[in-house]
């Protein structure tokens, strides 16, 4: 399932200003609760996961931001978002311009702007799903994307 919820399109669409107005932030949070909101009924079905795991520079960036251990002390250290830090947060980013965001802990400067907007669809996920923390993989989706295609030339080169 995906949803339309990517941090840069949110940001470009949702987040004038800098830093925004308080009123954009409720107006986004709204919106990207009514989102997934649309699909907690149907994740549920599945039943309770025994293991949530973010994938995205934006949850790196997060868990970072909230005391996860740095990406230069290699990728085999476990990292973790909880729904309670980010929860804190998430006010103080909305507060925050690009230019503060730049200099957390973690955080790149071409991606500082729309972290406020991955902070807000990172909350909400967290909360409507009953979540209280998360796995941070050290891959994103491209990665994952080439190695199901080196799985699938595998099995092609192996038949």
């Amino acid at each position: 399932m995906s949803l339309p919820l990517g941090a840069g399109r949110l940001t470009a669409g949702w987040l004038p200003g800098d830093p925004p107005t308080a009123e954009a932030v409720r107006t986004l949070r709204r919106h990207v609760r009514a989102q997934i909101a649309r699909t907690v009924g149907e994740v549920a079905r599945v039943g309770v996961p025994d293991q949530v795991v973010g994938t995205s520079k934006t949850f790196k960036q997060l868990a970072r931001i909230t005391g996860a251990a740095r990406e230069a002390d290699g990728p085999y250290q476990k990292r973790r978002l909880t729904r309670e830090s980010l929860a804190e947060w998430v006010p103080k980013l909305a507060g925050m311009t690009t230019a503060q965001r730049s200099v957390l802990p973690g955080v790149s400067e071409g991606r500082a702007r729309q972290l406020l907007a991955g902070a807000l669809v990172a909350d909400g996920a967290l909360d409507l799903f009953g979540v209280r923390e998360l796995d941070i993989c050290p891959w994103a989706l491209r990665e994952g994307v080439i190695l199901r295609r080196l799985d699938q030339m595998e099995g092609v080169a192996g038949s």
